[in-house]
């Protein structure tokens, strides 16, 4: 991972690492390594997982096909 600091900005450039750090998912695997998870957990962490991401996706589906009302988004409609 590479970040360009510019016109020593490295506050700007730290809060880029930050973002993309998080993207990554290296703060939830730093968090998951802190103790050791059993296998039983791991599994139904994963399957809960699992289950999360197929809800998510059944429920854009369903915004999609206009079976569900649209998200209203919080940040006031900027972009």
């Amino acid at each position: 991972m590479q970040v360009l600091v510019r016109d020593n900005n490295v506050d700007q450039a730290l809060k880029v690492l930050k973002k993309k750090m998080q993207r990554e998912g290296v703060f939830r695997e730093m968090k998951a390594r802190r103790s050791y998870e059993k296998p039983s957990e791991r599994r139904a962490r994963q399957r809960a997982e699992a289950v999360r991401r197929m809800r998510k996706l059944a429920r854009k589906q369903a915004q999609r096909e206009g079976l569900l009302p649209k998200k209203k988004s919080a940040a006031g409609g900027r972009r």
